[in-house]
């Protein structure tokens, strides 16, 4: 029988925020940022870089990618969400000094940006985001820097992937967070379509530095821009700065000897990479052996360039396109009463912080060293 096991371990990289030997923390001035207005601008001008077929024009081109695209994001988010790259750079403001928005596409869009008074541009995009839709983002870093009045950062995170997002987020937070008190202004932050990426940075800044309530900020941002990001590796995120990030020992099984290869995808990876299992001959199935953080974790067995589910391992409920995952919930092996109730806290339907632990998460993004 195919089968799962989790054995308690722990471990804990990174190191918890240094908690402060004092009961009366300093007062912080948490006041929250009310938006005054908001500004739109959707770019209608299509600009493609790619080159066409002989049997697609440069626009067919660019309207199939955006259709890909869009479906992908859907599965992976499990929303419905559209992007439209050939309609060029669209963003909302969430507060006067915050833009949440789609990538730039052109050196001339940085000007567009220039005329809103934007300071900082911060891209959370890969490289392989950018080379889908043939952005040269060379050219449009080199163009930030001749003008002098405006920073173009970079901060990776993988697409589609809630397991990075929460791994990345302190330290994009804080590199945000540094370039936010550096330059002043607005700041424009953005990923591929600016709905999953950087509204979930843009609402983790919200959340650990603002002094939002997780759902304020959240209802917030919903209602600027419509959205998806993920609250769930805030939360994870927020957990491992507060307390450290222990994992456990989890050991994914496939029992079966007439196939010849064996990989997962999914789990803490991405759904585009894949690990390979090793076939152990005594017992006759095939293993994988993994330490992961507390969480949810999806995945999926390939089994000779087949994907499978295990159905004697947990199922998802299949989503809007029929298609169902196993998964494995992975607990913590920090049982104190500290970490018991910071995580009924962010499972709350209120999800704060206290005045302490913002100070704790704000000390920790000033001293993040990248």
């Amino acid at each position: 029988m195919n089968s799962l096991r989790s054995l308690p371990t722990s471990s804990a990289p990174p190191s918890p925020v240094p908690r402060g030997r004092s009961s009366r923390p300093p007062t912080l001035n948490l006041g929250v940022i009310r938006p005054h207005h908001l500004r739109v601008n959707v770019a209608r001008s299509a600009c493609s870089k790619s080159s066409a077929s002989p049997e697609k024009t440069g626009a067919e081109v660019q309207d199939q990618k955006s259709e890909i695209y869009s479906s992908d994001m859907t599965k992976a988010m499990g929303a419905v969400l559209t992007y439209r790259h050939e309609l060029g750079m669209n963003y909302n403001f969430i507060y006067p000094g915050l833009i949440v928005g789609s990538c730039l596409q052109t050196p001339s869009d940085v000007d567009k940006l220039r005329k809103i008074g934007v300071k900082t541009i911060f891209c959370l995009q890969k490289d392989s985001d950018l080379e889908y839709f043939g952005v040269d983002i060379g050219a449009i870093r080199e163009y930030a820097m001749q003008c002098g009045d405006i920073e173009h950062l970079r901060a990776e995170i993988r697409d589609f992937d809630a397991f990075d997002l929460r791994m990345r987020l302190p330290a994009v937070v804080s590199k945000l967070y540094k370039a936010i008190n550096r330059n002043g202004g607005v700041t424009y932050v953005h990923c591929t379509a600016g709905l999953g990426r950087a509204p979930a940075v843009a609402l983790a800044y919200m959340f650990w530095v603002k002094g939002y309530e997780l759902n304020e900020g959240h209802q917030l941002l919903q209602s600027k821009r419509a959205c998806f990001p993920k609250l769930a590796a805030i939360k994870s995120a927020t957990i491992d700065m507060l307390i450290g990030l222990s994992k456990n020992h989890v050991t994914l099984m496939w029992k079966g000897n007439e196939c010849s290869s064996v990989e997962v995808s999914g789990l803490d990876i991405g759904w585009g990479q894949r690990i390979p299992l090793k076939f152990n001959e005594e017992e006759g199935v095939w293993i994988l052996e993994k330490n992961l953080p507390e969480g949810r974790y999806e995945y999926k067995y390939i089994v000779d360039d087949k994907w499978l589910c295990n159905e004697h391992e947990l199922l998802t409920s299949a989503n809007n396109d029929g298609h169902v995952n196993n998964y494995v919930e992975v607990s913590s092996s920090d049982t104190s009463v500290e970490a018991m109730g910071l995580r009924k806290r962010l499972a709350s339907k209120n999800v704060d912080l206290t005045k302490e632990e913002r100070k704790m998460i704000r000390d920790f993004l000033e001293s993040y060293n990248a």
